[in-house]
Parts: C-alpha cells; sequence; structure tokens
C-alpha cells in the first residue's frame, strides 16, 4: 500500500485533469476527530500533509472524472451511513495503522471495483485491508514502541462511514473535489 503523500504516477506533459484520483470513505465528525488527533500526535509533522482517511482506492483516471463522479452518485444514492468497527492496530513495519471492519464496507469496495475493474491499478486490485494510518515513515522501533503503547491500553469502538471523499493527487496534498453522503435509509 502507498504511504499518504507518495508519488503517484501521472503522464508526463499531461494537464491537470490526468492527475490521479484517491477515494476514500468519509466519517461521522467525532470519528473523524478522534483519528485525525492520533495522526496528528504521531505522524512525522513535516510529512502530515492530509488529513487522517480510509483509502478505498489509491488511483483512479483522472481523465474519467465525469464517469467516476456519476458513478459515485449512483452508489451514494443507494447506500445508508454505516457503523465501521474499529477492531485494532496493526503494524506497517515504519508505522502504525488503527484496523476497521465492517460488512457494508466490503459490499461499496467490491460494488465500485467492479464498475471500475479495467481503470484499477495492481494496488487496488489486491484484498482491501480497511485501516487509518496514524504513523508512517518513522524508523521501525519508533513504530514497534507506539504499537506496542497503543495496544495497551486499546478496546475497541464504533465509528459510522457517512460517505465517500473524492480527492485528486498533485504530488503532494490532495484536492479535495468531493463529498458525497450515503443518503438512503437503512430497513
Amino acid at each position: 500500500m502507498s504511504p499518504p503523500g507518495s508519488a503517484l504516477p501521472v503522464a508526463e506533459g499531461a494537464g491537470p485533469e490526468a492527475a490521479p484520483l484517491i477515494l476514500t470513505l468519509a466519517f461521522d465528525d467525532r470519528s473523524f476527530a478522534r483519528f485525525e488527533a492520533l495522526r496528528r500526535a504521531h505522524f512525522p509533522p513535516e510529512r502530515n500533509l492530509i488529513p487522517a482517511h480510509l483509502t478505498l482506492f489509491h488511483h483512479l483516471p483522472g481523465t474519467q472524472l465525469p464517469v467516476i463522479l456519476a458513478d459515485l452518485r449512483r452508489t451514494c444514492r443507494d447506500e445508508a451511513p454505516f457503523p465501521l468497527a474499529v477492531t485494532g492496530l496493526r503494524s506497517l513495519g515504519r508505522g502504525v495503522a488503527l484496523t476497521l471492519a465492517a460488512p457494508a464496507l466490503e459490499r461499496l469496495r467490491d460494488r465500485l471495483a467492479a464498475l471500475w475493474s479495467d481503470w484499477l491499478i495492481p494496488q487496488d486490485r489486491q484484498a482491501h485491508r480497511p485501516h487509518v494510518t496514524i504513523q508512517n515513515k518513522v524508523e521501525p522501533a519508533a513504530a514497534k514502541t507506539l504499537l506496542a503503547d497503543l495496544s495497551a491500553g486499546f478496546a475497541p469502538w464504533t465509528a459510522r462511514a457517512e460517505g465517500l471523499l473524492l480527492w485528486r493527487y498533485h504530488g503532494g496534498p490532495w484536492e479535495r473535489l468531493a463529498r458525497l453522503p450515503f443518503t438512503a435509509r437503512r430497513s
């Protein structure tokens, strides 16, 4: 998995519309604040260029923005907000992430992956392991220490998925293009 802020390929000489798109999950405000506080506390500040996030797709073709937005609008119309279990912590080798799980998240991602299968890069074809990175690009010993410290006091909790966020990648901070709320009602 590419660390946030790592270089994604953009065709040389291509305009900004060719820059890759990134799709993330939108959380409820309280959960986002909790994820973001952990990220600000533990992510190297000089590398913390983007907010806490759960990436669904790392690299979608920017040239397909109108199609992708139409697909996302349809998908979000059919999806209701859903709970996400924050189940634990996991080592990233040079960082730490919170692990998340929800059957609705798996179905949502699978649905989008099927729509965009011809566009997916190898990284986005791999099994999805939902997580929120709270530390990355540190020495392995520092990551191991944080993992042990956070694991000692970890208690599972529930976040809420409220929609999708679409971003354009420009080589550093991401440009948010759209926030698309889930608008269906759960029966």
